[in-house]
C-alpha cells in the first residue's frame, strides 16, 4: 500500500515550515491525537525516549521567551502551542515495559551514561521528526527551531536534570501570508551514493 499523492503533499511534499500564526486554538484532543500517531514510530528497542512539554499558557510562554533567539521571538508568542521535544536520559528504566521480552536490555545503558545519551538523542530526534509528521497528519501545521539556549530551557523546564531539550516546534494553524517559497533541495545523486 502506498500513500496517495494529496497525503504525500500534506505531510511532506508540499507542507511548510511556518513562521506565523492564526489566532485558532489547538485543542487537547488534537494534542492527544499527534502522540497516538508519533508513539507508533521505530525507535531503537522500542525505547521511546521522547518527552513532550506542551507550553500553551501566557505565563509558561513567558518563561520560554527568554531563553529564544531573537528570530523566534514574536512567531513563538503567536503560536498556540509550542511543544519543547525533549529526551529522557534515563530512558532504559521504562525497557522492561517497552521491550518485555528482553528486560535485560536495560542494563548495557544503565551501565553507560554516554551510550544511553547518545541513543536517547539519536531516537528522541526520530521521535520529533514523527512528532511534526503527526502533527500535519491530523491538520496542524508545524514550525520546528533550533535557535533557542538548551541549557535555559532545561533550568526551567527541567530542572531535575533527566529530561533534556533538543528543539521546540511551534504548532497550530499557519498564516498562509507569512510562508516562505519552498527553498531548493539537494538531488538524489547529490545526497546519495548506490554501491
Amino acid at each position: 500500500m502506498q500513500l496517495d499523492e494529496k497525503a504525500l503533499d500534506l505531510i511532506l511534499l508540499k507542507a511548510r515550515t511556518q513562521n506565523g500564526w492564526l489566532p485558532t486554538p489547538v485543542t487537547d484532543a488534537e494534542l492527544r491525537a499527534i502522540y497516538q500517531i508519533m508513539r507508533s514510530g521505530p525507535t531503537s528497542a522500542n525505547s521511546c525516549p521522547a518527552r513532550i512539554l506542551f507550553v500553551r499558557t501566557p505565563e509558561a510562554k513567558a518563561r520560554l521567551i527568554p531563553a529564544l533567539s531573537p528570530g523566534n521571538v514574536d512567531k513563538t508568542k503567536a503560536a498556540p502551542v509550542t511543544a519543547i521535544i525533549g529526551y529522557d536520559t534515563r530512558f532504559y528504566e521504562l525497557l522492561p515495559k517497552l521491550f518485555p521480552h528482553r528486560p535485560e536490555m536495560k542494563n548495557p545503558y544503565e551501565a553507560n551514561a554516554k551510550l544511553a545519551e547518545t541513543v536517547a538523542f539519536r531516537n528522541g530526534t526520530l521521535q520529533g521528526a514523527y512528532f511534526m509528521i503527526a502533527a500535519r497528519a491530523v491538520g496542524l501545521d508545524v514550525g520546528g527551531m533550533s535557535g533557542f539556549d538548551n541549557a535555559k530551557v532545561d533550568a526551567e523546564f527541567f530542572p531535575d536534570g533527566r529530561v533534556k531539550s533538543n528543539f521546540l516546534c511551534n504548532v497550530g494553524h499557519g498564516d498562509p501570508s507569512k510562508v516562505m517559497a519552498k527553498l531548493p533541495r539537494l538531488e538524489f545523486d547529490e545526497a546519495c551514493t548506490l554501491f
